[in-house]
């Protein structure tokens, strides 16, 4: 029976070392499937998943990520790869989408007024946010939109290295939604952060605006896999509840 959310959130621990035993493929997959579910910007989904069960490139990937553990005895690996670079295909996607969803006769004026905000959003707001060139664009984009927020709100992360912090955070966003989906059933995870990225896009023969997000070891828990008790900084150190107007 799987694991309720809580119950497979409290069940969840970066496990390090796995036991010499296969897991299930499939099941894995249908945890990626349950990944692109997750929330993300724009619904651009500006992320890929590669699912790794090669044992001789299991072995390579684990080399890239320093022999550790977690890479070393993982039964498979998943890699998720932010790809910034995609947003104008993702575009596409979206308004394809969306004139197939309207794409009906006598269409109500409250569904003409979405289409058109959704239309002008994917053509017009989205460029505006992901279009650079040589860094200078993102430069001036940041000026001129600080500038504008001295008299209103507005959006003000629009430099190719704020769109990069955006795609990183979707693909971490999906990462937690895998990490969970795979302890519901049963099966352990680690996501690691040390690695060489280089080597690892090399061994996947990613492409150069590709940019790994996260090396995530998986199988099931060996006795001695989880370094020690769960520790957390006291709730209170980290939570603010604001009830009240000052």
């Amino acid at each position: 029976m799987e694991k309720t959310v809580s119950e497979a959130i409290a069940y969840r621990r970066s496990v390090r070392v796995y036991k010499d035993i296969p897991i299930e493929t499939e099941k894995v997959k249908q945890c990626i499937k349950n990944a692109v579910l997750a929330p993300n910007s724009s619904n651009l989904q500006l992320w890929e998943f590669y699912h790794v069960t090669n044992k001789e490139t299991l072995k390579r990937l684990a080399v890239a990520c320093f022999e550790q553990n977690a890479a070393k005895t993982a039964q498979q690996l998943v890699i998720i790869v932010a790809r910034k670079d995609l947003w104008r295909n993702r575009v596409k996607a979206n308004l394809n989408y969306i004139n197939e969803t309207y794409n009906q006769p006598n269409l109500s004026e409250k569904d003409k007024n979405r289409k058109n905000m959704a239309t002008n959003y994917y053509k017009k707001i989205i460029p505006i946010a992901y279009v650079e060139f040589l860094g200078i664009l993102g430069i001036l984009k940041y000026v001129v939109f600080h500038i504008i927020g001295l008299f209103r709100p507005i959006y003000r992360e629009v430099r190719n290295s704020d769109m990069r912090i955006v795609a990183h955070k979707s693909a971490g966003l999906a990462a937690q939604n895998f990490m969970l989906s795979m302890a519901a059933i049963g099966y352990d995870t680690c996501p690691l952060e040390g690695s060489d990225t280089l080597r690892i896009k090399k061994i996947l023969k990613l492409p150069r605006g590709a940019e790994i997000t996260m090396v995530i070891g998986c199988g099931i828990r060996d006795d001695k896999g989880i370094y020690g008790s769960r520790f957390r900084v006291p709730f209170d150190e980290v939570y603010t509840l604001i009830n009240t107007t000052k």
